[in-house]
């Protein structure tokens, strides 16, 4: 996920890199963040990853997200003011755009998505207490 705009050879020329951190989640719970996040009003929700195996996703947040996430069952990765390239491509191998970039926000707002993610959390722990 640490990747240069500068190094990166899919990156086309002129192709804006934003500084960005990355919220994993499991792509149950993601998948659900991702739903409240669209009925929400506005777009709220930013560019979001999956991996190839589809057992997690990462929402693109602002950077400076990772030094106050607190989020049980979620981790967030820095990217040390890299950047990741918003391209079309996904930015790693294993990894394709579930929103990729154009289609949604820069980025997820951290404080939306802590909320969407519990809201996610208590929906599918109501939905496993009723099998």
């Amino acid at each position: 996920m640490e990747i240069s705009r500068i190094s990166d050879p899919r990156t086309p020329p002129g192709t804006p890199a934003a500084g960005c951190d990355v919220v994993t989640v499991p792509a149950r719970q993601g998948l659900e963040a991702v739903d409240i996040l669209r009925r929400g009003p506005g777009d709220a929700v930013g560019p979001v990853l999956h991996d190839d195996g589809g057992d997690t996703l990462g929402f693109l947040v602002p950077p400076g997200t990772a030094a106050a996430w607190d989020v049980p069952g979620s981790t967030c990765t820095k990217t040390d003011g890299r950047g990741l390239p918003l391209a079309p491509e996904p930015p790693g191998a294993g990894q394709d755009w579930l929103l990729p970039p154009g289609e949604a926000d820069l980025a997820t707002d951290p404080a939306v998505l802590r909320e969407a993610l519990g809201e996610a959390a208590r929906m599918i722990k109501a939905a496993d207490s009723c099998r």
